[in-house]
């Protein structure tokens, strides 16, 4: 292996990504060791508790190590990536190890460079630089098991020549072929790998697992009269799964239940006929202003809510418990609830209150296609002041939304179906919805509440109301 000088090795440590977050899971490596890497480009991507991050390497050179594996948590201002910097001799790639064994981290005697950038540099994320501390790994459940070193002492062992070892570390398998193995039940230590250095594959899993599913079951009692038998469960291993609570979904949780029990909620409904509010957006789609642009139900109820809180402003506020004020909000960072792989989100649209109708129209589709890609930023999900849940397009009709933290107000928006409608003395058939908004009655009493629901209401009803409002 080709020798270098310590000095020309730079250490990458894992930046605080949002504001004050305290650790994030590797979730993608970008780069390989050997390879060329040059200032700005993205070598990872991380979870935080509030969003996916792609991480940039802020100089050049040739990747030396990666400290971590996928999956791996790690905290905030821990070394996750060496880099062989100008100056030093690029270190030979090692040898590639199975991903299931995390790379191991420098010895104590090879420190890492100082990390000061040159001047006039600045770091790239916010938090880079902080001191280093311990990593947190996912728990590993079960007994210790004696498991053989290479492949040749699995096979001596079978053939009765011994050769095995005991070790603290588990079967050589990628994390994808743990997972399967958990999933069906088959214990990694007594299974022959297959592949090289003894890694195990999804083929020797499955070949381990057919013997158990062909085991036969016991014949029930026969029932007093014939009865069609039931078609057999189409599990695919275990019948129950695991998810670990972490990242985003964990964030929500915590955030949920703080709100739920902190901030009284009460929740007022209204259905309405939003026939006009219909036919408005189909005409928007062809105005050559809109061109382009994201036109749908939920911009114009986007755009009537925020009339209904400009007539009523006290509902953007918010309860500072700890000063015992209420803080009134003299902007709108209007919210989105989005449902993401990840779990929910809410990103939000800033200074809303200030934007016409083909730039609120860009904004929200920046935001659901951002949110979609899994690209939302922590930023992008703080300072909000008022929030809509569109569960509609789910075909619900409505639901009692819990207030986003530090808000006052949430509005679900619940399916627009054709139904039956008293219009101008006769029953005819309308598009109508049903609205629902939450508030937080420390601040929001009934009065102002209603009043909220039902300006959102009348303008969804009358959108001509949007030009004598606004």
């Amino acid at each position: 292996m080709t020798t270098m000088t310590e000095a020309s090795v730079r250490e990458f440590k894992m930046p605080d990504v949002g504001e004050g977050l305290t650790e994030a899971e590797i979730l993608k490596w970008y780069v390989q060791p050997g390879d060329t890497v040059t200032d700005g480009q993205v070598v990872c991507e991380v979870e935080t508790a509030k969003a996916a991050v792609e991480l940039p390497i802020p100089y050049d050179g040739v990747v030396h190590a990666l400290h971590f594996p996928e999956g791996t948590t790690v905290d905030v201002g821990t070394s996750i990536i060496a880099v062989a910097v100008a100056g030093g001799a690029a270190p030979e790639a090692p040898a590639e190890q199975p991903q299931a064994e995390p790379a191991q981290p420098q010895a104590a005697s090879a420190q890492p460079q100082d990390e000061a950038k040159p001047e006039g540099r600045q770091p790239v994320l916010v938090g880079y630089g902080v001191a280093t501390s311990s990593t947190k790994r996912r728990p590993r459940k079960g007994p210790e098991v004696t498991v053989p070193a290479p492949a040749q002492a699995i096979q001596a062992e079978l053939n009765g020549h011994g050769g095995a070892v005991t070790e603290k570390s588990r079967p050589l398998a990628k994390p994808p072929v743990r997972k399967l193995a958990k999933d069906l039940g088959v214990d990694l230590a007594v299974i022959i790998p297959s592949g090289p250095d003894g890694i195990i594959t999804r083929e020797d899993v499955h070949a381990a697992a057919a013997p158990q599913a062909a085991e036969p079951v016991p014949a029930a009692a026969p029932a007093a009269a014939p009865v069609a038998a039931a078609p057999a469960a189409a599990y695919d291993g275990a019948r129950e799964t695991r998810v670990p609570v972490k990242g985003v979904r964990k964030a929500t949780a915590q955030a949920m239940i703080g709100s739920a029990f902190t901030a009284p909620h009460v929740t007022e409904f209204v259905t309405v006929d939003v026939t006009r509010t219909m036919k408005l957006v189909e005409e928007l789609k062809q105005d050559k202003d809109m061109q382009g642009l994201r036109v749908n139900p939920l911009l114009l109820i986007a755009k009537a809510l925020l009339v209904a809180i400009k007539r009523n402003p006290d509902i953007n506020a918010a309860w500072d418990e700890a000063n015992q004020e209420i803080v009134l909000k003299h902007y709108v960072n209007l919210g989105i609830a989005a449902a993401t792989p990840r779990g929910l989100i809410v990103p939000n649209i800033k200074d809303a209150h200030d934007k016409t109708l083909p730039q609120l129209a860009e904004a929200l589709g920046e935001l659901v296609a951002t949110a979609r890609e899994g690209k939302t930023s922590p930023a992008a999900m703080q300072g909000g002041t008022v929030t809509i849940t569109n569960v509609g397009v789910f075909g619900v009709d409505t639901g009692t939304p819990i207030l986003n933290p530090g808000e006052s107000a949430i509005l679900a928006v619940g399916a627009i179906k054709l139904q039956p409608w008293v219009h101008k003395g006769k029953v005819k058939p309308r598009q109508v919805t049903t609205l629902a908004l939450s508030f937080d009655h420390r601040l929001v009493d009934g009065e102002l509440g209603s009043k909220v629901l039902a300006d959102v209401a009348a303008v969804l009803e009358q959108p001509k109301r949007l030009i004598t409002w606004a």
